[in-house]
């Protein structure tokens, strides 16, 4: 049950930053490999203000994920927007640049050693059947199913929201209803980019922060997308869950050296066998 417990915390993680990668591919349908630069974007920028500045943690939390929201609509700007050729292979290769770019400024700022963000909360262990959790890995979970509940809200009930969605079903009837889907493909850049730095905010305490801490994050939550099946939300969460499990059991069967590989066999696997996704559903397109 403790591997359980401890697979729970990482895939929260994992769902987190799976649902910054929905979100860009419901609006705009490519694949943005730089997401997992905004979770590290995330445990700096707490690092920063809550640890070296002492600010109190609310108002370095608003400022970390505050942050990051205005990096991901620069990041849209600067990179996606003036991308003249904009087919799916440039995109992708053009984000796997900036994530490229972003984490060399990151080294340069705050150094390649790990940082350490101390406790938001007071920590203690809390008895569960077959193990120990932490306080502060309820807190990871508890802020992940928040998190993913809120967005699927706002995605579903909220103006803006809908306008998210119907910009990708069909941009030019979007435009037509008065929708900018210019301007919300920039929103969706913001929001997964905050998406991102929530990840990287609640995890610090749990482990040191350092500027590369966005390539492994992030292509394991590419993985929990791909898992659960790309475009879902409630599936991003679920796939996030569901490796992180996995990668924890695989830790008592494997050398825990190898454990990274398991989120790369998934996707093998997945690709191999159901494409869509554990969840997702086949698209049918009418000719």
């Amino acid at each position: 049950m403790q591997f359980l417990y401890s697979g729970l915390t990482s895939g929260s993680v994992y769902g987190l930053v799976a649902l910054g990668f929905n979100i860009i591919y419901n609006t705009t349908g490519i694949i943005n490999f730089a997401q997992g630069e905004f979770v590290m974007i995330g445990g700096m920028l707490i690092y920063t203000l809550f640890a070296v500045m002492g600010l109190p943690f609310p108002i370095a939390f608003i400022g970390a994920v505050g942050g990051a929201f205005v990096m991901g609509i620069l990041f849209e700007k600067v990179f996606i927007r003036l991308t003249k050729i904009k087919n799916e292979l440039n995109l992708i290769t053009v984000t796997i640049a900036a994530s490229i770019i972003i984490r060399d400024l990151a080294m340069h700022f705050w150094g390649r050693d790990s940082l350490p963000v101390k406790e938001f909360i007071p920590v203690f262990n809390i008895q569960l059947p077959g193990g120990v959790m932490s306080s502060q890995s309820i807190l990871v979970i508890a802020v992940s199913l928040f998190v993913a509940f809120g967005l699927n809200m706002f995605l579903k009930k909220s103006k803006y929201g809908k306008a998210m969605r119907a910009s990708f079903d069909d941009p030019i009837a979007a435009e037509t209803c008065g929708i900018n889907v210019s301007n919300i493909r920039v929103m969706s850049f913001g929001v997964a980019a905050l998406l991102g730095a929530v990840a990287g905010v609640i995890i610090a305490p749990i482990m040191f922060v350092t500027y590369d801490d966005g390539i492994m994050t992030g292509l394991k939550g590419f993985a929990a997308a791909i898992l659960g099946g790309m475009g879902n939300f409630g599936a991003a969460i679920a796939g996030g869950l569901l490796l992180g499990i996995l990668e924890s059991f695989s830790a008592s069967i494997i050398p825990s050296g190898l454990k990274d590989a398991v989120a790369f066999i998934v996707i093998l696997i997945i690709l191999f066998v159901k494409p869509d996704g554990l969840f997702g559903k086949k698209k049918v397109h009418r000719v």
